[in-house]
């Protein structure tokens, strides 16, 4: 691992303050990372899922933060991605909604704030789990919409047979009873 501070240097978007670039050799990646701010990570796209699973060795970000104090922030500040400078969504990283991560739909950068790497990579071993997880979330809360719905049907069905009951149904009862036939 080295810190190269030769190319591009971006501005954290928690804190301002100049981002290091920090190269991991072992997942092929440059990092930024505010070492004399906030503690913050930007990935770019595709890069946290090199990061983010618990089998990923991430002991050389950890050694860089190790006796350091960073200034904290306000996580609930609007933020601007670094590198191509649209304003930066929030949203939970994951179907437990613990932790809040930063994303930019420009570029498909991502920030974590100091120590959300970590909380990150805890909720799940394998991104596998994390994929499935999403997935049982979305049939619960489509499962409930749908219950819901189904709901609904039924009520607005029961209202439509008391008003086809009231004004088609009599008229023609009326007229089978005059019918020569007897239906």
């Amino acid at each position: 691992m080295a810190t190269d501070n030769v190319d591009e240097i971006i501005q954290c978007p928690a804190c301002g303050k100049d981002m290091v670039k920090v190269y991991f050799p072992q997942q092929g990646v440059n990092l930024d990372i505010c070492l004399n701010g906030c503690g913050g990570i930007y990935f770019d796209n595709r890069e946290l899922e090199k990061f983010d699973e618990s089998h990923e060795d991430i002991t050389p970000l950890q050694k860089l933060f190790e006796n350091k104090e960073f200034k904290k922030v306000d996580t609930s500040e609007k933020r601007i991605c670094p590198v191509c400078g649209w304003t930066m969504v929030k949203h939970f990283g994951s179907a437990k909604k613990e932790i809040e991560i930063d994303e930019c739909y420009g570029c498909g950068g991502k920030f974590l704030d100091y120590s959300e790497l970590e909380k990150f990579r805890a909720q799940y071993n394998t991104e596998e789990e994390r994929a499935k997880d999403v997935i049982k979330n979305l049939y619960d809360t489509a499962g409930i919409v749908l219950n819901l719905q189904d709901e609904e049907y039924e009520q607005r069905m029961k209202h439509k047979n008391l008003y086809a009951n009231l004004v088609i149904n009599k008229p023609i009862n009326k007229l089978f009873k005059q019918d020569k036939y007897n239906f």
